[in-house]
């Protein structure tokens, strides 16, 4: 497997009262590499990423794109064994085998190709197409969020980012239950691959739907976001940052709680308050 992070020369530079003072120091980075996601032989997307949870992360990009419906439909995963200049293995590529039977929808992901590290729905503007083809009603899920516990995850996630601390450079996901207690975090370069991690995850320990479940992100809540949470069945999203307009429209389209600007203690709700007991949202 892959390293996380790699060691590089760096020279820090400080301005003090018109001197510039410099120190050459090594500097810890978190490694960024493509991993290429193969189904029966055929790429179906290249995308930047952490290496580690490789597995996860392919599962997660499969059900959340709509690939495949459900976990059962992967029968494997393995990685081939390409080789870098060195000859060394990159553990870069991932070739799923499907169950027997099962047909990949590739035409509704719009989404082949190439992905970097930030890219995330390439193309799929259309909020009806992602309600259409979730296969969970997150609408109709029941669950009550304390306020309190709500505004206090981040910080809970930020507990679980060990390799941020030693980069600064990675985004978190993590899914957790109604009470505040994380059943996984990951790490990545890409948001959205973070994401999938944990989605992929919760798909392999049979977890999916994760109705109940509150999804915590420590960046921004794009439009993707929400629709991987609508696609696994996560009636909450929680971000760090601000929401897009569309992931909004998403979030109150779909019935998924969005909550964003999330920095104990305040938060900024933009849909689904009703579950946090809003007054201003009862019957939204």
């Amino acid at each position: 497997m892959g390293r996380v992070t790699q060691r590089v020369p760096s020279t820090r530079v400080e301005v003090v009262d018109g001197t510039v003072r410099e120190t050459r120091r090594p500097d810890t980075l978190a490694v960024e590499e493509p991993l290429e996601i193969r189904v029966g032989g055929q790429t179906i997307t290249v995308t930047m990423r952490t290496p580690g949870d490789d597995f996860d992360l392919t599962l997660g990009n499969l059900l959340t794109e709509a690939v495949v419906t459900k976990p059962t439909d992967v029968a494997q995963l393995m990685h081939c064994l390409d080789e870098d200049e060195s000859g060394s293995p990159t553990y870069n590529v991932v070739d799923v085998t499907l169950t027997p039977g099962v047909v990949p929808d590739l035409d509704r992901t719009a989404r082949s190709g190439y992905q970097s590290s930030a890219c995330g729905v390439c193309g799929k503007t259309s909020v009806d197409a992602i309600t259409a083809t979730s296969p969970y009603a997150v609408a109709d899920d029941s669950v009550r969020l304390s306020p309190e516990v709500v505004v206090g995850l981040p910080g809970r996630l930020r507990e679980q980012q060990k390799v941020f601390d030693k980069t600064g450079g990675l985004h978190a996901a993590g899914i957790f239950t109604a009470d505040g207690e994380p059943l996984v975090v990951r790490e990545d370069v890409g948001r959205h691959n973070a994401v999938d991690k944990v989605i992929g995850w919760a798909g392999r320990e049979g977890l999916l739907p994760l109705s109940g479940h509150v999804l915590v992100v420590s960046g921004r809540a794009s439009f993707e976001l929400v629709q991987k949470a609508v696609m696994a069945g996560i009636p909450a999203l929680v971000a760090v940052s601000a929401p897009s307009s569309l992931a909004v429209e998403l979030a109150r389209t779909s019935g998924l709680t969005l909550v964003g600007f999330t920095r104990d203690p305040r938060m900024t709700v933009y849909a689904g308050g009703q579950r946090l007991g809003l007054a201003s949202h009862t019957g939204q």
